[in-house]
Parts: structure tokens; sequence; C-alpha cells
């Protein structure tokens, strides 16, 4: 999380990243034992290789929309990611520089869902006429920061959150949470040996009682073998439903990635090597399974 907020880029992204990690108490506790472990000395030693958001596919909102935030700051659109069971889309971008994490937005097909999830989603976005990007200054970081935060709908009632969820559980996450940061992603491959890889972090987390979404096993490897992600469990938070009733619901997460060296760059050192070395994008296989991180069941499961 090398963040210095020299540019205006650092403002947006340690304007993102405060306020997740207050509600993500999992960043604290694997932060502080890396800090005790001698992984590295701060936060912002931590190589964050991506952030991620997820949206409504509907007009005026969506990735059309929340991309041209990332755009102005100098991000530049990459591959597209279909995902057909859970009904979503996504795309990554690529950062200016390669300090900056990598930003991976995913919207869901409202089209493709039943008349009666429609409904419902329709309802709280009946009031949204244009896109609200077009009444933002984006040079203005702050500005960004509050909008990325600030309700663009109503608050759900508690019936159409858990309606909706029965079919879309990712539409439900956003129908809550709206565009607040999803998860960031630690660089795994850029801490000391072993635990560079994740099988030996994998063990340093569950040390520290932080449990791993296990859908498709703890470690989601692509099918070149040279991209590597877990991720942990959203924990569950305390939420304001309409009417002031108030549920627990999940939360954002923490996601663990390894990416390998290209084989024609397989022969240089660590200290030798950069993002243009390593495997770069995404996995639609991978991605599929660390969605599911805000999944109820991955956050009912017992261990």
């Amino acid at each position: 999380m090398k963040f210095t907020t020299n540019t205006p880029l650092d403002k947006v992204l340690h304007g993102l990243f405060t306020p997740y990690a207050n509600r993500v108490p999992d960043v604290k506790t694997i932060t502080s034992a890396m800090i005790e472990k001698g992984f590295i000395a701060q936060q912002a030693d931590i190589i964050n290789d991506h952030i991620a958001f997820r949206t409504l596919g509907v007009p005026h909102l969506g990735i059309k929309s929340l991309e041209r935030i990332f755009m102005h700051y100098g991000y530049t659109k990459q591959d597209y990611y279909y995902f057909p069971e859970k009904k979503v889309d996504a795309y990554w971008y690529k950062p200016p520089l390669e300090k900056y994490p990598r930003v991976f937005i995913s919207e869901l097909r409202v089209k493709d869902l039943t008349t009666s999830s429609v409904a419902i989603l329709s309802n709280y976005i009946k009031g949204i006429e244009e896109d609200p990007i077009n009444n933002l200054d984006l040079g203005n970081t702050q500005e960004i920061v509050n909008f990325l935060h600030k309700p663009l709908w109503e608050i759900p009632t508690w019936d159409d959150y858990q309606n909706l969820r029965s079919e879309s559980e990712y539409g439900a996450w956003v129908l809550y949470n709206r565009y607040y940061l999803n998860h960031y992603t630690i660089s795994v491959h850029a801490l000391p040996k072993p635990f560079n890889q994740l099988e030996h972090f994998n063990s340093f987390l569950k040390s520290l009682g932080v449990q791993l979404n296990n859908s498709g096993g703890e470690i989601k490897t692509s099918s070149d073998g040279l991209l590597r992600q877990s991720s942990s469990v959203a924990q569950m938070v305390d939420s304001i439903f309409a009417n002031n009733d108030m549920h627990a619901i999940a939360g954002s997460y923490v996601e663990f990635a390894e990416r390998s060296l290209l084989p024609q760059h397989s022969h240089l050192s660590t200290k030798e090597t950069s993002n243009i070395h390593r495997r770069d994008g995404f996995e639609v296989t991978n991605a599929d399974k660390i969605f599911e991180s805000t999944f109820q069941k991955q956050t009912t499961r017992k261990l």
C-alpha cells in the first residue's frame, strides 16, 4: 500500500483504503502480525496487487460509469471477463505506474435476472436519470472519495435484501454496499521466503484465526499455473436497513495473490523483477470463486 498521498491518485486510493481497513478487522489483524513477524515494517510496505468494486449493470451506473474515475487518473481498460453462473461481467484496468494497484470492476447483468429481482432493483434506482459521474469534478480527490462512500439510493428493506439475495448474492451485496471497496489484495510473491508462496502464507493466516474462502479450494489456480489466489471470508457487519432494522450481513474481505514469473523471465532474481516480468491480468475460474467470499455458504461455514 505505497500511498505517499503526494499525487491526486495517491489521495483517492488512500481515501478508499482508510474506511475499508477500519471496517474489515482482518486488515489490522494481518498487518499487525506481518509487522511482528518482520515481513514488513509498516502497512505502506505491502504491495497492493489490485482493488475491486462491484456495481449494477443498468443505464447510468455500472462499469461504464465507475471506470470514468479511474481512467481519468490514468488507468487503461484491459481484458473483459464473463461469469455466466453469477450473471456478472467484469473488466480490469492497468495502473498508470507500477506502484499503483490494478483495478477490477464488475457489474451484475441485471437484465438477466428474474422479473421479481429486476423489480426490486428498479424500485431503488428509478431516480437515477443520468450518470452521477457527470456531476463530479474528477480533479477534486476529496469529492471522488466522498462519492464512492455516499448512498446512491435509499437504504433497502431487509425483505428486499433477502429476496434479491435468494437469486443473486452479488446483487444483494451491491444493493446495500453500493460502491464500497469490496477488497484489496496483498501481493504474496513480494514477501520474504517462504511466505512468498500461498501455501505458507495461508498457514500463517490460519494461525491468526483468519478464515479462508474454500470454494474451489483455498488456493485458486489459473489454467497456466502462473496466477494463484486466496481470500479471507468476509466478516459479518451489523448493518442498519430501512426502518432501523438491524441485521448482520457480509462486509468486505482481503485477497492474497501470488503472480509467478513468466517462463521467459524465470531466470531472473527477485531483485531484478517487476510487474512486467510476472503473470498479469486475471482468470475467470479464479475470480468466480473469489466472488463467493461474501456468500452465505462461506460466511456461515463452521471451521
